[in-house]
């Protein structure tokens, strides 16, 4: 499927996706959310992807929602009921949310590739992802409390599981830049690199080492680990005990076992 706000390729089992609107520093319109909730859900179900990376085309990563969709709220004014104007302007909030958590939700891991800025709601985007790497000259901005509002599609909820809570707020209340080494020096992303090309370098590795995995056991893995994050270690012993009962005597399993004995990488079925 082609896409008019987003590049997409599947090579290898692995999914580069980017962010295509270069000319707006990669701010996503309405139509660009929505685009991006349709990949997501795509991937998810997709046997032809085991791993998505996601990055940005031109200067930046992601500047986050396009200034004239946030100033198309104002429209909303115009309503004369204050009950209707502000379901209204829920629901365009849950629809944005919606597509975030589609990142979060898809069944592969998705790694996000940043260079440069990473603003307002890429922060979301990227804090939705499963691993963060960034170039040194990335910058991290909650960018929101400048424009006189609360960030409300995810980084509030997702960056203090991340992060220092210590260390989220003051992101939050100043809006300050944090690069992309003080990034990796407070574990908000996984590695630094000097340029984008050795980003994308690196980043595929990782995402080929991904993909040569069972498919089965790394979807297992990725919706244990949000369960766990979410709940205590002893619902979350009780979540995996559950979902290996069902999912332990695998042709994975058997695979694995039988290229151990032959000294052989596993070919794992889609």
């Amino acid at each position: 499927m082609k896409y008019n706000y987003f590049t997409v390729q599947i090579k290898n089992k692995i999914a580069q996706v980017a962010f295509n609107r270069p000319e707006k520093s990669n701010a996503l319109n309405m139509d660009a959310w929505t685009e991006m909730q349709t990949i997501f859900e795509t991937f998810s179900t997709d046997n032809k992807v085991r791993v998505v990376i996601l990055s940005g085309e031109g200067k930046h990563f992601c500047a986050g929602i396009d200034l004239e969709l946030l100033m198309s709220i104002n429209k909303l004014r115009d309503i004369s009921c204050s009950g209707k104007r502000n379901e209204k302007v829920k629901k365009f909030i849950v629809t944005l949310q919606q597509t975030v958590t589609a990142i979060e939700k898809c069944s592969k891991p998705v790694i996000a590739a940043i260079h440069n800025a990473c603003i307002g709601g890429g922060v979301d985007i990227a804090t939705a992802c499963d691993m963060r790497y960034s170039t040194t000259d990335a910058y991290f901005s909650i960018k929101e409390i400048d424009l006189g509002m609360v960030a409300d599609l995810g980084t509030l909820q997702r960056l203090p599981k991340i992060i220092s809570p210590a260390i989220a707020a003051e992101m939050a209340y100043t809006g300050r830049n944090v690069s992309g080494t003080e990034a990796k020096n407070i574990g908000l992303v996984n590695e630094c690199f000097s340029s984008k090309k050795l980003l994308m370098e690196g980043v595929a590795k990782i995402a080929a080492s991904i993909a040569e995995k069972s498919p089965l056991s790394i979807r297992g893995t990725k919706n244990v680990l949000h369960y766990s994050r979410d709940h205590s270690v002893e619902d979350g012993l009780n979540y995996v005990s559950t979902w290996n009962a069902a999912m332990l005597l695998s042709e994975d399993l058997k695979e694995a076992f039988k290229a151990e004995m032959e000294k052989r990488k596993p070919n794992f079925e889609d």
